[in-house]
């Protein structure tokens, strides 16, 4: 038969819990669980105070208190002396009851003022039975169209309300494991850590909101996962920069040849012709920012997590910014959207975006560092 330590032990192994979490949610001290484990109950300070440990231990392992602790007085039994009636000379009669009385009321003051004073074990109880309902509520979380960040649990629910106005559409938190999966009517969407995706909520082609998953366990599903919600329009709505005359000034484009650092240069489109591009920038983080379209001055601004910027350029548009890790940036040619790399955090960069024309006839759009 199997001692009531080695049950303990071996329904915390399938559980698969630390001594850390269990000393969380039970106010149960590691070294006296290891005690409970160990079968050391000479390490508490007396018998209530062993028992009621022994028992929320059970309660949270999700075994029968009354079984191990059946087990428990059994092999308390087995293991007891020789009454010392049967050694010694009988004690007065009256002596034993009052030595058992005044142990036991000195151990049940003690217990008491463990249980209330010193661990306030009913409080704790209280809470942990509060967090264990709702936990098991599903939270529902109803967009405003303000940005925020919040943490997600599986099962819960963000309600984006329809641009009609008649209702809610449900997006419905799945995994929080590694990536995050957000069930929606339109599909499922995935999304990685530090990645930001725009979501189609309501299926119309258009994106309705930013997500930015900022935090999430690789391993533990329960520690949910931290994510930044930022709608497309509203306050953090896209800053246009309305430049494009009467469109792209070929005799301004120059040749691949003439410009400078022209080796480091990155393709981003190429076409037969040049027209006029956008760049989208959106911050996740606190940046200054500088820009310069074309012929016109520049305009620098500090930005914040959730701000967006538009710059349309004819021939081609100067970037300067203070840590290039807080922003995406997005160019969208013609019928084509380019995705450009992001940067180290804190790291100070400038670049141009610009049409040049290349010896074989061809106009391409590129990316050029500036040192």
């Amino acid at each position: 038969m199997e001692s009531y330590g080695e049950i303990l032990r071996k329904k915390r192994e399938e559980k698969n819990v630390s001594l850390e979490e269990i000393e969380r949610a039970t106010a149960i001290t590691k070294n006296y669980i290891l005690a409970l484990e160990e079968e050391r109950s000479d390490d508490f300070p007396g018998e209530s105070y062993f028992t009621g440990f022994l028992t929320n231990y059970c309660e949270f392992l999700g075994i029968n208190p009354d079984d191990v602790l059946r087990l428990y007085h059994t092999k308390k039994i087995q293991e007891a002396p020789v009454p010392i009636e049967l050694t010694t000379k009988q004690k007065p009669k009256y002596l034993i009851p009052a030595i058992v009385a005044g142990s036991a009321a000195v151990l049940i003051g003690l217990g008491l003022y463990l249980y209330f004073a010193v661990f306030n074990v009913p409080q704790k109880l209280a809470e942990k039975a509060l967090k264990s309902t709702e936990k098991e509520k599903i939270h529902q979380y109803e967009f405003t169209g303000k940005s925020e960040t919040k943490r997600f649990y599986k099962g819960d629910q963000i309600l984006f309300p329809t641009k009609q106005g008649t209702g809610c559409i449900i997006i419905t938190v799945g995994e929080t494991k590694g990536k995050l999966s957000l069930l929606m009517p339109s599909g499922t969407q995935i999304v990685e850590l530090s990645e930001e995706r725009d979501l189609d909520v309501d299926g119309d082609g258009f994106a309705d909101i930013i997500v930015y998953l900022s935090d999430i366990s690789t391993d533990e599903a329960s520690h949910g996962a931290e994510v930044r919600l930022i709608e497309k329009k509203g306050e953090n709505s896209v800053v246009e920069i309305n430049n494009v005359d009467e469109g792209t000034e070929l005799a301004e484009i120059p040749s691949a040849g003439s410009v400078k650092n022209n080796s480091k240069r990155v393709v981003i489109h190429e076409d037969t012709r040049a027209y006029p591009f956008t760049i989208n920038v959106t911050f996740r983080g606190s940046c200054l920012f500088r820009y310069k379209s074309d012929r016109n001055t520049y305009v620098e601004d500090y930005f914040k997590n959730g701000d967006q910027v538009a710059v349309n350029s004819n021939n081609g548009t100067r970037l300067w910014m203070s840590n290039n890790n807080a922003l995406k940036i997005r160019v969208i040619a013609g019928l084509s959207t380019y995705d450009l790399e992001v940067g180290r955090a804190g790291e100070v960069k400038a670049e141009d975006i610009k049409w040049v024309r290349d010896s074989d006839g061809k106009y391409r759009l590129v990316l050029i560092d500036l040192e």
